[in-house]
């Protein structure tokens, strides 16, 4: 497949807003619909803005201070484990428009939109949204209890443009990722004993062939291993950004 030509993503430190001590960093993504901006919060909270809309992924109070991003558009929910549900955040980043996708269990935990199972897409602003698998295969809770069962979780693929982008979400390197279809962005979760080894990361990343991947919810992994996993890997760019 042709890959893309002049991908570049210049990076910058978000403003913070008066009075506010932090900065995130940010990328900018050109796309046939103008330019994707994404911001860096922490863990696994980020925000994306596009055509004048604002997507939240995951927000969480615990990792950054909501207070002066933007409000939401969109939220996205991969699951229900408190490191990527906060009802408290939603709210405060939503207004009465704001549209919310999230899984069954966040929205039988009181999370409250459109409710995605793995392989449903629905279409929010005119951005695609595609929910896909994300579990655990060989890293369990207990014997026979994976972190994340199958089933439970979303990870996500977005078109913004002619770009897609995939939030993975909590998962390990799972066989539906060879049917993903093009990627131009991936998020690769990256920290045990609840995701993948940097081993796991650069087996998955070969699978999806994201011309650029972002290492996130990475815990106390030492990214610089999955750089080195990957140093060799044609076409694959790992960019590591910082997460508060």
């Amino acid at each position: 497949m042709k890959r893309l030509l002049g991908f570049v993503l210049p990076v910058m430190l978000a403003a913070a807003p008066a009075g506010v001590a932090w900065a995130f960093e940010t990328d900018v993504l050109p796309t046939s619909r103008g330019d994707l901006k994404i911001t860096f919060i922490g863990h696994a909270s980020l925000y994306f803005t596009f055509g004048g809309k604002v997507i939240h992924v995951d927000p969480v109070g615990q990792y950054g201070d909501y207070g002066g991003l933007p409000k939401a558009d969109l939220i996205l929910v991969a699951h229900e484990h408190g490191d990527h549900f906060d009802p408290k955040v939603i709210a405060q980043l939503s207004t009465d428009k704001t549209k919310v996708v999230l899984t069954s269990l966040s929205a039988a935990k009181g999370g409250r939109g459109i409710v995605l199972k793995n392989g449903e897409e629905t279409t929010v602003d005119g951005i695609l949204i595609k929910a896909v698998s994300a579990y655990n295969i060989a890293h369990m809770r207990s014997p026979g209890m994976p972190y994340h069962p199958k089933g439970d979780g979303n990870g996500y693929i977005l078109t913004f443009g002619d770009k897609r982008i995939y939030v993975a979400g909590d998962t390990e390197n799972i066989p539906e990722m060879k049917g993903f279809g093009r990627i131009d962005v991936a998020f690769l979760p990256m920290n045990l004993p609840y995701t993948m080894t940097p081993e796991m990361a650069a087996d998955a990343a070969r699978m999806v062939k994201p011309q650029i991947l972002y290492p996130y919810h990475t815990g106390e992994t030492d990214t610089a291993k999955i750089v080195a996993l990957l140093k060799g890997e044609k076409g694959i760019e790992v960019r590591i950004r910082k997460m508060k």
